[in-house]
Order: structure tokens, then C-alpha cells, then sequence
């Protein structure tokens, strides 16, 4: 009898066991993520309905801005802080120099609409700001911050020059719809960067607005806002381009979200210390809308029909394509800068701003990017790329006058004018992080590794395709032998 009561005992507990433990285990364990794309991702702040706490009506921008801050007291101290406001970075060291530079969209070059220096009233259209029309701008003003641009929900807010409000817009109703900032907010900016829808990234246009999970899968397939995957923190945006920026400050990676190994097929797995996930999942970029690949500014003046994809008097010949194959370089996060005064090659082609890393280089990988190519103005006596005025009094728009336009710029910029001008090409480097294609439309291996792959494996180092000759640290061997 004792020995069955044992075995009874003993029965019990092995049963409390069974269902006990499992249950303790899938309380305690941690929820398995894998399959969904909203895990790693920051919880969207509720909605607060503004209707009765902005009743307006408000005659100016900077009207709202002051009844923004009776309750958002720092906001405006906080914008103040981020490049978005300044449009140029803290000092910061180029590669092989010994003096520390700012840089940024407020005092650099590029070669799009070339630089906003003369030319504040056009370009800062798309400032974060009120009332920025010349090099005075007071930067400490905090209610010349535009609250409403970043925030704004009712799709009527329009900004004209200087940044001001657009004449007609109704700013309390604008100012009663603010909520979190979705794609209408930062692609109303960032999808027509350089004047016009496409013209400069390559991956952002206006197809992004609403998109198909084919354009991209993360905004299409999962409705993804651009906040969802550029965290912010006292205004603070996550996400850097190398077009204004030269190091991966305030970087987001795909490794936010995604484990290194979430390929179930081990030999792909083994390519992300060599490849940049973009480089597989963005096979082409442009999917929909075209975008700017080449710009001839000399071009310009001439009285011949007009195309935007093509020719415009006041801007010269252009070449846009669709659905582009990237090219492919080595990137650590980094980038030179081309300053205004650096002497350049007028029979070379002058980068503005490129990539570092080599094969050589342990934190590279291999990127895609779009490269935009262009001819544009330079002083041929002093052998340095040129800042023309192009908008407002005496400006090319206006006068169609190069020499009148190199002078004015050169003025407003701070730079000496010999009184000749020549046509000097340029590049910049647009590496491509959006327009994730669904995972079913990513690069095979055939795509890169093959007589015709789209890979030009002796310009990135190897001695020919990896698969053939080696992997990298074979390849880097061979190279310092």
C-alpha cells in the first residue's frame, strides 16, 4: 500500500509537471517576433484631437508656433538643436584634412540647383522654418520654427517663399489637425528634393505617398510611416544622407529590426559582412516615377521646346530613367566633401561627395547607389566650382546671364571671381535605402555571379568574381601580397 501511495505521489507531481511547466514556459519565455514586422518597431503616440485647443484663427506661421509652445514649452528650443533647422552639421573633420568644416545644405554645393546661398527665398521653401531670405536669418528664433509643416494632417498646407505660409491657407485648420508625421509630411520635402518630384534621390518620389508593396514592401505590404523606422528623440530624426552628411551620426540599420541571420539559407547569411542588405533587396531604383540622372547646366538659355523630363530654359538638358540598375561601391557610413574653394580638374570629373571604404576596409560593405552626373559652372581662372545666383534680382532665372549669375553667387557666397567662367562635370553619390522590394523580388545569386552579372568585381577589388576567385579576406591577402 505505501508503495502505491508513492506511485500515486510521484504520478501527481510528473502530471503538475506536464502541464505546469509548459504553461510557466510560455508565459515567462520571450514572444517570438520573427513573424512580425511591427515588433522592433516604436509605439505611434495616441492621437490628441486639437480641434478645441488650437481654435485660431491665426494671421501667421509663427501665430501658431507660439500656441504650440503654451503647452509644448521645449519643441521649439528642440528643433532649433537639429540639422533640419540649421542646415549644416557641427564642425567635423573631412578625410586628409587637418581643419574642421561644417557642412550641410546652408554652406555647401551640389550638383542639382547647386547651392541656396543668394538663393534663400526659392530653396527654403522647404526649410522647417519662417522667413529665411538671407544670410541674416536669425537661427535663435524660436517661433520662426514651422510646427505645422512636420505635423500638419489636412493635406491644405502649402509653404511658399522663404518658407512662409502660402497666401490663402486657412492656418487653423491646418493647426487643428496635427498629429504624428506621416509620409504626406516628409515627402511633401524630402520626395522633391531638387525642384521637383524625383529629381534627386532615387528612391524617394511621390509613388511613395501611397505605395504598392512592390514599390515598397515595408511602407506598401505593412503601411509603414517614415517615423516608424527614423526614430526621433527631441526632434532629433534618425537617418543620415551622405549628400549633406559625411559620417553615419544618428545611423538606423536594417539590424534594428532584423536578426543577422534570418536567412534560412546559411551562404546568404554569410554575405552581410561583405554586402549592405540594400544592395540585395533594392534590385532597382526609380520603380515607378523617373528620376534625374543627368543635368547640363550649359545647356541653359536657349529658346527651344520645352520638356521637364527633358529641357527647361531656366535649368538646361536633362536624362531621366526608370526602373535603374544601381551602381555598386564600397561604404563604410562616411564621406568626403567637396568645400567651396577646393580646387578641382576641369578636364576630370570632380565628386562632391564620395563614399569611403574600400575592400580593404573591415567596417565596408558593398552598397547600391544612384549617381548623378552633371555639367556645371566653375571659375576657370581660379580653377574652383562656382555658386551662381540663380533666383530672385539679377539671377540666371531672371536674366539669363552666367556671367551676371557667377558674379552675384560668388558675392553672396564669399568666394573671389576671376570674371571667367567654363563647364566643369560633377558627380554625387545617392546611396539607396527605400524601395525595398518583397523578398520574393530580390537579387539571385545568378544576378551578380554570372558572365553578365551587374557586379564589377575588379573595380571593387577582387580579382574577378568572389565565387571563383575567393572570398574577401582571400582577396585582401592576395591584394597586399
Amino acid at each position: 500500500m505505501k508503495d502505491s501511495k508513492y506511485v500515486w505521489l510521484i504520478g501527481l507531481l510528473i502530471t503538475i509537471l506536464i502541464i505546469v511547466v509548459p504553461i510557466f514556459s510560455v508565459v515567462t519565455a520571450e514572444p517570438d517576433n520573427s513573424g512580425d514586422p511591427w515588433a522592433s518597431l516604436p509605439e505611434r503616440a495616441p492621437h490628441v484631437d486639437h480641434t478645441d485647443l488650437m481654435p485660431g484663427p491665426y494671421e501667421t506661421g509663427q501665430d501658431v508656433t507660439r500656441a504650440c509652445l503654451e503647452c509644448h514649452e521645449n519643441a521649439a528650443h528642440e528643433m532649433t538643436q537639429t540639422v533640419h533647422w540649421t542646415w549644416e552639421s557641427k564642425p567635423v573633420k573631412l578625410p586628409g584634412r587637418d581643419e574642421l568644416v561644417t557642412i550641410g545644405k546652408k554652406n555647401q554645393i551640389n550638383n542639382f540647383c547647386i547651392g541656396i546661398q543668394g538663393n534663400w527665398t526659392g530653396c527654403t521653401r522647404c526649410h522647417a522654418g519662417y522667413g529665411w531670405d538671407s544670410a541674416d536669418f536669425d537661427f535663435s528664433m524660436e517661433e520662426n520654427v514651422d510646427c505645422l509643416v512636420c505635423h500638419e494632417q489636412s493635406g491644405l498646407y502649402v509653404k511658399a517663399n522663404s518658407g512662409l505660409p502660402a497666401e490663402g491657407v486657412d492656418l487653423a485648420v491646418a493647426a487643428q489637425s496635427v498629429s504624428t508625421p506621416t509620409r504626406l509630411n516628409c515627402g511633401g520635402c524630402h520626395f522633391n528634393g531638387g525642384g521637383g518630384n524625383a529629381v534627386k534621390h532615387g528612391d524617394l518620389d511621390s509613388s511613395m505617398f501611397y505605395p504598392s508593396e512592390d514599390i515598397d514592401v515595408h511602407m506598401g505590404r505593412y503601411d509603414f510611416q517614415c517615423v516608424d523606422c527614423h526614430k526621433t528623440e527631441n526632434h532629433q530624426i534618425g537617418g543620415h544622407s551622405i549628400s549633406v552628411s559625411i559620417n553615419g551620426e544618428h545611423e538606423i540599420s536594417c539590424m534594428d529590426c532584423h536578426e543577422n541571420d534570418l536567412h534560412t539559407d546559411d551562404r546568404i547569411n554569410a554575405h552581410i559582412d561583405t554586402i549592405a542588405c540594400q544592395t540585395c533587396h533594392i534590385p532597382e531604383g526609380a520603380v515607378r516615377d523617373a528620376t534625374k540622372m543627368q543635368w547640363d547646366w550649359s545647356q541653359a538659355g536657349q529658346d527651344i521646346p520645352e520638356d521637364p523630363h527633358e529641357y527647361l530654359k531656366i535649368k538646361g538638358r536633362f536624362v531621366y530613367e526608370r526602373g535603374f540598375m544601381p551602381e555598386y561601391y564600397w561604404f563604410n557610413g562616411e564621406a568626403d566633401r567637396y568645400i567651396l574653394g577646393d580646387k578641382i580638374d576641369p578636364t576630370a570629373v570632380t565628386s562632391l561627395n564620395t563614399p569611403q571604404g574600400d575592400i580593404t576596409d573591415p567596417n565596408a560593405k558593398i552598397w547600391p547607389f544612384k549617381v548623378h552626373r552633371a555639367i556645371q559652372i566653375y571659375d576657370a581662372g581660379y580653377n574652383y566650382l562656382l555658386q551662381p545666383k540663380t533666383v530672385g534680382e539679377g539671377g540666371y532665372w531672371t536674366e539669363f546671364d552666367w556671367q551676371l549669375a557667377a558674379e552675384l553667387g560668388a558675392e553672396a557666397s564669399g568666394m573671389a571671381y576671376s570674371g571667367e567662367y567654363g563647364w566643369a562635370q560633377t558627380e554625387m553619390y545617392w546611396a539607396l535605402t527605400h524601395m525595398v522590394a518583397p523578398k520574393e523580388n530580390a537579387l539571385q545569386c545568378s544576378d551578380c555571379h554570372s558572365d553578365d552579372g551587374r557586379m564589377d568585381w575588379e573595380a571593387l577589388g577582387y580579382y574577378g568574381d568572389p565565387l571563383r576567385w575567393g572570398n574577401r579576406s582571400q582577396t585582401i591577402g592576395m591584394t597586399n601580397n
